[in-house]
């Protein structure tokens, strides 16, 4: 065959493979959350589907395969199918262009290089992400609109509002990286890092704290999975979603997961490579599977310790808080780059900028507590939100008349307050 036929063949093979293995990862990805969740709450989690629970996923598909889907009276009967789809479709084109591994781990040959451990190498690698990533809405707003639901509607709109917001701070977090590299290919920015001897995480720490936290409100993870917030719209978008329609919601965000953990350790922690390894026995991608596992992991750790944020606050933060950061680290990066200084001015820079950061949130809670009063302690001297308020409650004695109706009038205590929270 010819090198074309070959770089067709497989093209294709690859596709095929790394679609089958990212179903597959979301698949153990929920069986894992659980297990780690549980852990964290110190319970045992799904353990009894096969040996250690590894039978969950089988049974969740087989599950939701059985379970009954329906059609909304006042749906949009095509654009209620069609979202879903639309999602995961999404999804996995944007893990197209993610490298694994570098462009000749088997050979320099033509048919070596094509079947690389990527399924592309676009010289705007990162533009096609941010492109794709940015579709990813539509299936959310398509849901919701097509549910003929007003929860559904709203949770759809703040999607729509939260993605672009975070979507204009993660394309500015990358920006520095982007200096640094000189290219957008996203093989040639790994090898711009093992050619520079660093990991742009050290050169750029604020742009790799930025990011990280517009990609879990981009991915609408906890704390930023508003569109879904079941204290306030029923399930949001999900609401009229169930059986394998609802899971295929659940797979787009997974794989967008997947794909984002695959960005930050390619883009700031070297992708494949570690140091001078490329890998271990003749494996090009151990390093890159590690770091891709950490990451996951940080988005469980976050999903099981922070609470939901309100909606005004989310939307503060990224117009008011992630948008300025991104832009002076733009700005700081560019000087750097121009001027030819060192690329560990741009990293003290950064973590300065952190430390900042971190220093006047700390010092705002701290006057905030101090200024709420002892009014605001609760019994054992555990602080209470600043909207708590304690107030004297005396019980009605209508209300414990059963209670004493055989007692004697005078050996009846008068009942003492009790303090409520409101």
């Amino acid at each position: 065959m010819s090198d074309l036929a070959w770089f067709l063949v497989a093209a294709v093979v690859k596709s095929a493979i790394a679609i089958v293995a990212l179903l597959t990862a979301f698949a153990y990805m929920t069986l894992i959350e659980r297990r780690v969740i549980a852990r964290f709450q110190r319970r045992v989690g799904p353990n009894r589907a096969g040996p250690f629970g590894l039978g969950q996923p089988v049974a969740d598909a087989i599950k939701m395969m059985f379970k009954e889907t329906f059609l909304p009276t006042k749906s949009s009967n095509f654009v209620f199918l069609l979202a879903p789809a639309l999602s995961v479709f999404v999804a996995l084109s944007a893990f197209a262009v993610v490298p694994l591994g570098g462009p000749t781990p088997w050979g320099n040959s033509a048919i070596a290089r094509a079947w690389a451990p990527y399924v592309a190498d676009l010289n705007v690698g990162i533009l096609y992400i941010l492109a794709i990533s940015s579709l990813a809405v539509y299936g959310i707003v398509l849901a919701g609109w097509s549910s003929g639901n007003h929860y559904s509607l709203l949770g759809a709109l703040r999607s729509a509002a939260q993605m672009v917001s975070y979507e204009v701070s993660i394309g500015l977090a990358l920006v520095g990286v982007l200096m640094f590299a000189g290219t957008l290919s996203l093989p040639g920015i790994v090898e711009a890092q093992v050619h520079q001897g660093i990991w742009f995480v050290l050169a750029q720490p604020l742009g790799f704290f930025l990011y990280g936290i517009a990609a879990v409100a981009e991915v609408n993870r906890a704390p930023f999975d508003l569109p879904e917030a079941e204290q306030e719209l029923v399930a949001g978008y999900l609401t009229e979603f169930s059986g394998l329609r609802w899971s295929l919601f659940q797979m787009a965000e997974y794989i967008n997961m997947i794909t984002a953990s695959s960005v930050m350790a390619t883009l700031f922690f070297g992708g494949w490579t570690l140091g001078g390894l490329d890998g271990v026995l003749g494996v090009p991608f151990l390093w890159f599977f590690l770091k891709v596992a950490f990451f996951l992991f940080v988005f469980i750790w976050l999903r099981a310790t922070l609470p939901r944020i309100r909606y005004d606050q989310l939307m503060r933060f990224g117009w008011q808080v992630l948008l300025p950061l991104a832009v002076v680290n733009a700005l700081v990066t560019a000087a750097v780059v121009a001027f030819g200084a060192p690329w560990w001015v741009s990293g003290l820079f950064g973590l300065a900028i952190i430390a900042l950061v971190g220093g006047v949130y700390y010092t705002r809670q701290r006057r905030r507590i101090h200024a709420a009063g002892p009014e605001t302690q609760a019994d054992g001297g555990v602080m209470l939100s600043a909207s708590v308020r304690l107030v004297n409650v005396a019980t009605s004695s209508y209300a414990v008349a059963d209670d004493v109706a055989d007692e004697e009038p005078d050996s009846a205590a008068a009942p003492a307050p009790v303090k409520v929270g409101v």
